[in-house]
C-alpha cells in the first residue's frame, strides 16, 4: 500500500513539475551553457593568437611600443579572469569579463590600425595568416555571441512569465546576464540639433550661356562698346 502511494505521488509530481515549466527551465538553462562554452572556446582562440601577432609585428614596428604593450596588457587581464560555464549566474563578475574582451578587441584594431603603415609587415606570410586567422576568429565570436543571446532571452522570459516564475523562484534559477551594446549611451543620446548655427551659403549660380542672334552674329557683351558707335561720336 504504501509503495502505491509512493509511486502515485511520485506520479503527480511528475505531472506537476511538467506542467509547471520545470522541464522547459531545465533545457533552456542547459542551452545557455552550451552556448556560453562555444563563446569562452572563440574567445581563447583570439587569445591565443595575440603573441604571435604580437612578436610579428615587434618585427617590422618595434616603435610601435604603445600598441603593442596595450595589447599585451589586455591580453593579460582577459586571462587574469577565470572564465568558466558559472559565470553567467554571477552578472557583475559577467560583466567584467566582458569588458575586458571588449578592451582586447579594441587594441587588436588599433594594432591593425598601425601596421598600415608598415607595408613590408602587410606583405609578410605570417602576419597575413595571422590577421586572416583573426578575422575568422571575430566572425566566429559574432556568431557565438548571437546564439548566447537567443538563449538567454528565451530561457529570461520563460523565469518571468507566469507561471514559470513560481517554479523559478521555488528552484532559486534566476534570469542570466546578457551582452548588451558597449556604447549603448551613445547610441541612445538624441541627435543634438543647433538652430542658431547660420547655413553655408548658398552657391553662386553659374552665367547663362550666351545666346547667337537670328542673322548668326555673335551677341555683344555687356560693358563693351559697339566699336562703330565710337567712331561716330567722335566725328569719324
Amino acid at each position: 500500500m504504501i509503495r502505491k502511494l509512493a509511486g502515485l505521488v511520485a506520479i503527480v509530481a511528475t505531472l506537476a513539475l511538467t506542467g509547471c515549466g520545470y522541464n522547459d527551465l531545465q533545457r533552456q538553462d542547459e542551452g545557455i551553457k552550451a552556448a556560453w562554452s562555444e563563446v569562452l572556446n572563440q574567445y581563447q582562440r583570439r587569445a591565443d593568437l595575440v603573441p604571435n601577432l604580437v612578436n610579428t609585428v615587434k618585427g617590422y614596428a618595434a616603435q610601435e611600443e604603445k600598441v603593442l604593450i596595450e595589447v599585451t596588457n589586455a591580453r593579460a587581464s582577459v586571462a587574469g579572469i577565470k572564465a568558466t560555464p558559472e559565470l553567467v549566474n554571477d552578472p557583475v563578475a559577467f560583466q567584467k569579463f566582458i569588458k575586458a574582451q571588449g578592451e582586447l578587441q579594441g587594441a587588436l584594431s588599433r594594432l591593425l590600425l598601425v601596421s598600415e603603415n608598415y607595408p613590408q609587415l602587410k606583405s609578410d606570410a605570417l602576419f597575413r595568416d595571422l590577421t586572416a586567422q583573426l578575422e575568422g576568429t571575430e566572425n566566429r565570436i559574432t556568431v557565438a555571441r548571437n546564439r548566447y543571446i537567443k538563449s538567454v532571452q528565451e530561457y529570461n522570459t520563460t523565469v518571468r512569465s507566469f507561471p514559470t516564475n513560481l517554479t523559478a523562484m521555488l528552484f532559486k534559477m534566476d534570469a542570466k546576464p546578457n551582452f548588451t551594446v558597449e556604447n549603448e549611451a551613445a547610441i541612445s543620446a538624441p541627435p543634438k540639433v543647433d538652430f542658431n548655427k547660420a547655413p553655408p551659403a548658398a552657391p553662386a549660380p553659374a552665367p547663362a550661356p550666351a545666346q547667337k542672334s537670328d542673322t548668326g552674329a555673335e551677341p555683344k557683351v555687356a560693358g563693351v562698346p559697339d566699336a562703330a558707335a565710337e567712331l561716330l561720336k567722335k566725328g569719324y
